[in-house]
């Protein structure tokens, strides 16, 4: 039988960032200035982020070395295992072999600290004082709140208020790594006055939040921005997780079929994915599938054009599927999957045809969620059920079909801190909620008509 767990040691962790933007069939379109409608330039971000970070953002070098402090934070948890789901393919009965890479051996619990500890590190070479940030379920507001925690930076986390209301412990983890957090939209900062005039009563949005979050920063001068998806370098920071895979599958004289991954922002989809982008490229026959939910349909149904990445309209303008910068998305408990726009990257990859996407309801991943942890043993979080449920969809095509197809997928978070969300499921108290096309329209009448 072949081994369960493939495992590298320390002395294989990675020792340099992948860069996707390198490969690229055809560039990826700039960032705007909003308003002139210009390309950005790198000057314009150095307000709100150092500017190694800015570098990378804008870098078309295929690697993009690691620093020391960096892998010796990381090197507490990571090479993480590659695992074989034999019980779950036996529950399937499918002849698939299906793998996860379990990115919840994290000290938070998720992918996020990939990136977070490297934002972190750059900012403190800087000098900054203090970070800023969004998150939606918690998982990236924890990763950034531990990541300062070890470089001695202050940070503030604006959360979304139904996932501040919904998921209390993650809250508490932030607490515990010295970060401050607040409900957003607050009476702190002028957008987030706005907000609450403007649509009385809201659940928030990680629009409405990065606005806050953003502004925060701009108005202070020892402190920065950090954001824990959809950027190019934070897409970077996160290929660790299928560099360490594709080294994981040689071991295991294997190699993927179907790679699937969460899709909210798109940082564990595309850190999972990315590194198997050149293989694609170069003929290797691999379906790379980002999935998302129905509520907050994105890849699926949004429109691919320039959009705010916030709310408030702080942001660049940036090419993307975009359900529009105003959409308020229903306060379903995959809260990390909630954003009204898709990264550029995974944006483009998707337009070039080398990605493709699928929507998901959330009772049926959260009955996909259960079946993996009854039958591998770890609960997932809400948004990792998402993958998994189409997992499920493809292994039992393969048990039709009788094809022995190999399947890997992120296994992005852990739930242990969302099992209010399970209860909820148990009491038959989740609906299933398709977001109307009308309320995505009407969304989209104010996003900018430009490309």
């Amino acid at each position: 039988m072949a081994d369960r767990r493939i495992m590298l040691s320390e002395k294989e962790m990675i020792q340099s960032w992948y860069n996707v933007a390198a490969d690229l069939p055809k560039p990826l379109a700039p960032p705007l200035n909003p308003g002139t409608g210009e390309p950005l330039t790198p000057d314009a971000l150095k307000p709100i982020f150092p500017m190694s970070l800015i570098m990378q953002e804008v870098s078309t070098e295929r690697w993009i070395d690691i620093p020391d402090p960096i892998k010796e934070v990381l090197l507490s948890w990571r090479p993480t295992p590659l695992v074989r789901a034999f019980n779950l393919e036996k529950a399937l009965g499918t002849p698939a072999r299906i793998y996860y890479k379990n990115e919840s051996l994290s000290p938070p619990g998720s992918h996020k600290p990939n990136t977070a500890v490297a934002q972190a590190y750059y900012n403190k070479q800087e000098g900054i004082k203090r970070i800023t940030t969004e998150t939606g379920a918690g998982q990236w507001g924890s990763a950034l709140a531990f990541a300062c925690n070890k470089f001695d930076i202050e940070c503030m986390v604006y959360m979304v208020r139904v996932s501040f209301e919904q998921k209390p412990m993650r809250k508490s983890l932030m607490h515990v790594w010295n970060a401050e957090v607040l409900p957003s939209p607050t009476d702190q900062t002028n957008c987030g006055r706005a907000f609450r005039e403007r649509f009385p009563n809201t659940t928030g949005s990680l629009g409405m939040a990065i606005s806050e979050a953003v502004e925060d920063a701009a108005t202070h001068d020892d402190t920065n921005y950090s954001l824990g998806s959809v950027l190019n370098h934070v897409l970077l920071h996160q290929t660790v997780i299928g560099l360490e895979a594709k080294k994981q599958f040689e071991l295991a004289g294997d190699y993927p079929d179907i790679l699937i991954g969460c899709a909210g922002g798109g940082s564990n989809f595309s850190g999972f994915t990315f590194p198997f982008v050149p293989d694609k490229l170069k003929g290797k026959e691999i379906r790379i599938i980002a999935t998302e939910p129905e509520a907050c349909p994105t890849l699926t149904k949004g429109p691919f054009r320039y959009d705010f990445g916030d709310t408030g309209k702080m942001t660049p303008l940036l090419k993307m599927y975009t359900l529009g910068h105003i959409f308020v998305p229903p306060g379903i408990h995959a809260g990390g999957l909630r954003y009204h726009g898709m990264a550029p990257m995974v944006s483009h990859l998707k337009d070039l045809g080398i990605i493709e996407a699928m929507a998901l309801h959330q009772i049926e991943c959260f009955e996909a969620g259960i079946l993996f942890a009854q039958t591998e043993g770890t609960i997932p979080a809400p948004e990792t059920n998402h993958a998994i449920r189409a997992v499920v969809i493809e292994a039992l095509k393969c048990k039709e079909t009788g094809e022995e197809k190999c399947i890997a997928f992120n296994f992005s978070g852990h739930g242990h801190l969302d099992l209010s969300a399970y209860d909820k499921y148990y009491e038959k108290d989740l609906e299933d909620y398709e977001y109307p096309e009308e309320k995505i329209r009407e969304a989209l009448k104010e996003v900018p008509e430009i490309g």
